[in-house]
């Protein structure tokens, strides 16, 4: 409006806070939020930013770009290896199954066979973006449907390099493409005779892999040598915009470059900083993204022939949720994980337009057909969130595995006093215990596949979503003294809190909290048993190293007890403070320094002095003598 990138900053920024903020309050998803915004402020709607919506997701890809990277980073080259049949088989049958029904489609409605196979690979790829800011955002990492879907993404990830690579072969034109108009090259690719390109595209991916082995690591070496924490995030940041770069420059896609140097990088020990460091930018540019996707649906293409756009893109999300569909039925996935699979992956992805967009500077696509597909992309993105939650307020509640399985007379209780909902690594290792001393807990989980096993188990359990009163009831809350949230979500253990307070307050709830900021949040809400998940494996670790050196067991136990007191007793004074102001700095200083006072105080006090001495030299010779005699 005013050409100012300072008022382009205001109105993204503003449209966000404004439309995210309405979303999450009506319970949607913060994608839909970003999506609306970028269709209003969008040059389509009220005209705020951009001319093009192209132009504007240039710019925003760099939001994906941050991702893939981070998404290769987590992709370490063993648990990869564990995850390979998983990854080629249902990414492969995904894949392939949409290529060759979407091929057939396009050939049916007249498509040149090339421009069908060019279609159809577009189609194949989802929206890595979506889908997992969704599956994170929910809590779903962990579960069949979050594991199925990350490894599908995957796999659609690592076969775009392959698809470029055998687009120059379907090329029109013979050596001159579409971005040559007026005697100018973009990109290295427009330099090269058609047949050589894809030799260069490959090449351009092991330069990517030897770089980041002997250039890349190297560096990152160097730089955390300094012990300045600045440089080691303008390193990060000089890698993502480096790979970045070179790649546009080569004429490929900056957010698969990206995502093979996270992949090279995955085994060197800068990985977890390079994550933290890089993690808060991700999500701000995340949602730019979707505000960019937003902004690029072209309403005047819309206009021209609607009901042709709207038959190819009901045809498109059908035929990719029937190949899901099946994907998740070979992998024999209960039918809830099924469905999340199929409404979370329908659409088409942010790839899709890097395909699309080679394909049209390869002259295999003509404008007219650039410009439908590029808007049919961008509405089967916008339409994911919508879909996923008709899928999740209106299906998935009708549907699932609610009755508990009947065990043996003398297993069974008429009602089960402790519930535990959330059965990950957390929650097992509880309900085992549990289990281990005769007390039995009805066990509720969002993973379908994981309560069937659950079941088998010889557990009593429900399928579903906690946070619903009608499941707690089902699960026999009106007579429970106990409830356990061991969720690993903490927005969703804070609603499961909230309601069984206010619904159910005889019952007791223990609850499970990441850290300590999370800890204050649930004290502010009235929590009283809340357990930090780190707190006793970090002091059992500390507990060993001074037992190795020479204290005490029993000495050692008793410190540990009196830390925890202490530790929490400050943790109680300081969780109604600011988090981020100096008074609680200043507070929290002063409460350190108080813990250290106390515990000092009991060690010199007498604990190692008079304390039983349990394995004392006296003790192991007086036990010594007994056997012997």
């Amino acid at each position: 409006m005013t050409g100012s990138i300072l008022f382009d900053a205001i109105v993204f920024l503003g449209g966000a806070i404004i439309c995210v903020s309405i979303a999450k309050r009506l319970g949607l998803s913060s994608v839909l939020g970003y999506l609306l915004a970028g269709v209003l402020i969008g040059p389509y709607v009220l005209g705020f930013i951009g001319k093009e919506g192209e132009d504007i997701l240039h710019f925003a890809e760099f939001g994906v770009v941050m991702m893939l990277f981070l998404i290769g980073l987590e992709i370490e080259p063993k648990n990869f290896w564990n995850m390979r049949k998983t990854i080629v088989g249902m990414g492969g049958i995904q894949v392939g199954g949409t290529i060759i029904l979407s091929y057939l489609l396009f050939t049916f409605l007249g498509y040149d066979w090339k421009v069908a196979l060019v279609i159809a690979m577009a189609v194949a790829l989802s929206s890595t973006a979506i889908a997992m800011q969704t599956i994170k955002e929910k809590g779903l990492m962990e579960t069949t449907f979050g594991i199925s879907s990350f490894s599908i993404l995957l796999f659609q990830d690592i076969i775009v390099i392959f698809m470029l690579g055998l687009m120059p072969l379907l090329s029109n034109s013979d050596g001159v493409t579409s971005s040559e108009i007026g005697g100018q090259h973009t990109n290295l690719l427009d330099n090269l005779p058609i047949g050589l390109q894809t030799l260069a595209i490959i090449l351009s991916v092991f330069s990517i892999i030897a770089a980041g082995r002997y250039l890349i690591v190297p560096m990152l070496r160097r730089v955390a040598k300094t012990g300045v924490r600045e440089l080691l995030i303008a390193a990060a940041f000089l890698i993502v915009f480096g790979i970045s770069f070179l790649m546009e420059f080569v004429g490929l896609s900056p957010a698969l470059g990206a995502f093979l140097g996270g992949v090279v990088l995955s085994n060197s020990e800068f990985k977890h900083e390079l994550e933290s460091t890089l993690e808060p930018f991700k999500n701000l540019l995340l949602g730019l993204f979707f505000m960019a996707v937003g902004a690029s649906i072209n309403f005047i293409v819309i206009a021209k022939s609607p009901l042709t756009i709207g038959g190819i893109l009901l045809a498109i999300v059908i035929l990719k949720a029937f190949v899901l569909f099946i994907t998740g039925r070979i992998f024999s996935l209960k039918l809830d994980q099924k469905l999340l699979l199929t409404f979370g992956l329908a659409q088409i992805g942010e790839f899709a337009f890097v395909v699309l967009s080679f394909a049209f500077q390869l002259n295999i696509l003509g404008q007219e057909q650039m410009d439908m597909l590029l808007v049919i992309t961008a509405l089967t993105m916008s339409l994911t969130p919508i879909i996923s939650m008709i899928n999740e307020r209106f299906i998935l509640p009708n549907i699932g595995t609610k009755e508990s399985v009947k065990r043996p007379m003398d297993h069974i209780a008429k009602s089960q006093k402790v519930i535990l909902v959330g059965f990950g690594h957390f929650g097992s290792t509880v309900g085992r215990f549990l289990r281990s001393h005769g007390v039995e807990a009805t066990i509720l989980d969002q993973d379908s596949n994981r309560v069937d096993f659950l079941r088998k188990m010889g557990f009593e359990v429900y399928y579903g979503d906690a946070t619903r009163r009608d499941l707690l009831e089902s699960a026999g809350i009106a007579n429970a003294k106990i409830l356990i949230c061991a969720i690993d979500n903490p927005n969703v253990t804070k609603q499961v809190a909230k309601l069984v307070k206010e619904k159910y307050p005889h019952v007791e709830l223990m609850i499970r909290a990441k850290n300590r900021y999370d800890a204050y949040e649930l004290l502010n809400m009235g929590m009283e048993n809340i357990y930090r998940e780190s707190l006793d494996t970090s002091l059992s670790l500390a507990k060993d190293v001074l037992s190795k050196m020479g204290f005490r067991k029993y000495t050692l136990n008793r410190q540990v007890q009196n830390f925890i007191k202490y530790d929490e007793e400050s943790l109680r004074r300081l969780a109604s403070e600011p988090k981020r102001d100096e008074n609680y700095i200043f507070k929290a200083r002063k409460e350190l320094e108080e813990q250290q006072r106390l515990m000092e105080q009991d060690f010199d006090r007498g604990i190692t002095a008079f304390d039983p001495h349990w394995d004392s030299e006296q003790i192991r010779k007086a036990l010594n003598n007994n056997q012997n005699k």
